[in-house]
């Protein structure tokens, strides 16, 4: 029989790296070596010892014997032999030198073998899920393998960030913005628990999502073992489609319908690899699966009864107002055009922020707690509210109290909250195609194009009064934002946090070709910058990504603004420093309460993005600004500006 053929890989460019009596642990191909030099011999033995796996290139040489550093069993240094005759030693390898370098043999490696990971991944990209948000860790390492089989193939884009719910909250923002679901991935335990409240963001924003989880030996879970949680029961709450990976599943057809749900449902998604599932082999007849004939369209008309009644509604109506939320972010266009048809008003909820241009003749801006008086006025002054994708929260400001036709895609969100005159089930583009061929000839609306200059033009006299409100305490919010309506370039994608500087950025920042992404219904803190980092992502060099932040919501994934270094990521970080919670004292004043632990000790944000390798500048004067702002949209690489502001000016 012919012998194996030896490959020599070389392990040290220089023997002097090892001195006399130590070890060290090398990689030879994907082979981890415990090198040793004893007694003036260097060896090689198999790193794993054989109880425990523990790494002998950790451990030490005592009294001639290699000990394993996990749990105190000797080897000889040479031989791998344990003392006492015993039969548990570890295999060793030829070594050589060559001039001052050590080489180790190793027999040729076996072709890859495709595991349940590579058919699960490959099943994943071929669905369109192309971004992984996440971390590689002890627990995931067969299926971080297999994507990055993927990757080198040029099919998948993996970004390794520093904490697991910026991961997810990445995720949620491609979801947002794309309508197409992106994956968080994480090890078991800890880290897949981080990723819980990025999860929830997707799930009541209605984002795709995919939840990709590491997960201990099946038959240690519910033991207690170390980072073991159950997390099928753990995201049974969060996800629509939560499923535990084994051994005998259909491993193509499991992640195809991850997909499928997370797609169709807009919502969430969760799997599990079990360690031992992950590098499994599979059958032979185990193919990646595609989405070709498996999903449905999604152009559903409406009840024709519910379409009649709208219809009806829409012939009597003088001043409709039409309302846009975060879903009908992928029907603006169809939107806006039957405005038109009407001159009504278009205003939008702050999750819609955007979705019809304030410049537009019919654009009414932003309705609610952190609206404008634009959008309330003609709120106040219409005879019929037409809703479309959106969600009549209590921050929304949509009364009930004039009559409704609400549309949208998911028959739960209809009359949600309240009952509405009609509610109309059905996808928004279809439904107004419906509308508009029974509409023609049929319209008696008053044009509300010239009303709706007029209320613009009040509301900036307005501003342009607050913005002599000045301090010597800090910037006022009102200068920076009006800085960011001049400078700030109009196909921006804007990501939004939680707090005082989201209310201002709603009521204050005039909106033309930009798209929003915010923590809507979860309103978490701390989104902007994991966000802006799943909106790169998704648009790349074709538009340029702007992240507004409060410190207090800054600081929860400060870190990554390395994350943006290391990818090159150009996106542009705005932070409102005013040294405090402000939104949370301001609730508390408003509660009758004494405002207590709201103060922020923080760092100097422009040095730290510094220090990270990004551009930093700090601004502590609003004569300052402009020019630093400037400064900021000019950057070629990730910047962060930096603004001292008053708490009070809001």
């Amino acid at each position: 029989m012919a012998s194996e053929k030896i490959v020599w890989y070389k392990v040290l460019d220089n023997k002097k790296e090892l001195p006399e009596g130590r070890v060290k642990t090398v990689t030879a191909a994907h082979k981890g070596i415990c090198l040793t030099h004893f007694e003036g011999k260097f060896s090689a033995l198999d790193n794993k010892c054989p109880h425990q796996g523990g790494p002998l290139g950790e451990g030490s040489i005592e009294n001639g014997m290699l000990r394993c550093p996990w749990h105190g069993w000797d080897f000889h240094p040479c031989t791998g032999l344990p003392p006492g005759g015993y039969d548990d030693g570890v295999e060793t390898f030829e070594v050589k030198e060559e001039d001052d370098a050590i080489f180790i043999g190793l027999p040729e490696e076996d072709q890859h073998e495709t595991t349940v990971s590579d058919i699960m991944a490959e099943t994943m990209v071929n669905w369109g899920v192309t971004k992984v948000f996440g971390m590689v860790g002890h627990s995931n390492l067969g299926f971080a393998d297999a994507m990055r089989r993927q990757e080198e193939k040029g099919r998948l884009n993996f970004y390794g960030i520093r904490h697991e719910g910026a991961a997810a909250f990445a995720a949620s923002a491609y979801g947002k913005l794309t309508g197409k679901p992106a994956a968080c991935f994480s090890i078991a335990g800890p880290g897949a628990t981080n990723m819980f409240t990025g999860m929830w963001d997707a799930k009541v924003d209605r984002a795709p999502l995919l939840a990709l989880t590491g997960q201990v030996a099946t038959q240690v879970v519910g033991t207690g073992n170390f980072q073991e949680v159950d997390l099928v029961q753990a995201f049974g709450s969060v996800a629509e489609f939560n499923h535990r990976v084994q051994s005998d599943s259909k491993h193509a057809e499991l992640m195809s319908l991850a997909v499928k749900h997370a797609i169709l449902k807009r919502d969430v998604s969760h799997l599990t690899f079990p360690d031992e599932v992950q590098e499994r082999n599979t059958k032979p007849e185990e193919k990646p699966q595609t989405p070709e004939k498996r999903i449905t369209s999604l152009e559903i008309a409406p009840p024709k009864q519910a379409a009649e009644d709208a219809i009806a509604l829409l012939k009597k109506a003088k001043r409709p107002l039409i309302v846009m939320g975060h879903g009908a972010r992928n029907h603006k266009k169809a939107v806006v055009q039957f405005a038109e048809s009407l001159n009504a008003a278009v205003v939008t909820t702050f999750k819609g922020k955007g979705l019809i241009p304030d410049n537009h003749p019919l654009g009414g801006g932003v309705l609610g707690r952190s609206g404008t008086p634009i959008a309330s006025w003609f709120m106040n002054e219409a005879d019929l509210l037409v809703a479309f994708g959106a969600s009549f929260s209590n921050h929304t400001g949509i009364t009930s109290k004039k009559p409704i036709i609400q549309v949208d895609f998911d028959p739960l969100a209809l009359s949600k909250f309240h009952q509405v005159e009609v509610a109309v089930w059905g996808e928004i583009s279809r439904t107004l195609e419906i509308f508009e061929n029974e509409l023609k000839g049929n319209i008696n609306t008053f044009d509300q194009t010239q009303e709706i200059a007029e209320r613009w033009d009040i509301w900036k006299k307005e501003k342009a009064k607050r913005l002599l409100e000045t301090s010597d305490t800090g910037v006022s919010s009102i200068a920076v934002f009006e800085a960011m309506n001049q400078l700030t370039p109009e196909n921006a994608v804007m990501c939004v946090d939680v707090g005082n500087n989201a209310y201002s950025f709603g009521r204050y920042f005039e909106s033309k070709e930009h798209d929003f992404l915010m923590s809507g219904y979860l309103g978490s803190i701390g989104f902007a910058l994991p966000a802006s980092i799943g909106a790169w992502t998704a648009v790349g060099a074709s538009r340029p990504v702007v992240a507004v932040a409060g410190d207090g919501g800054l600081c929860q994934y400060l870190a990554e603004i390395t994350t943006l270094v290391k990818y090159e990521m150009p996106v542009k970080l705005i932070v409102l420093n005013n040294h405090e919670l402000g939104k949370i004292s301001k609730e508390q004043r408003a509660g009758e309460f004494d405002v207590w632990k709201t103060s922020l000790s923080n760092p100097n944000f422009s040095e730290f993005a510094q220090s990270c390798g990004a551009w930093g500048h700090r601004v502590e004067k609003e004569k300052d600004l402009t020019k630093a702002m400037e400064a900021l949209f000019n950057q070629k690489g990730p910047a962060v500006l930096e603004v001292i502001t008053d708490v009070n000016l809001i």
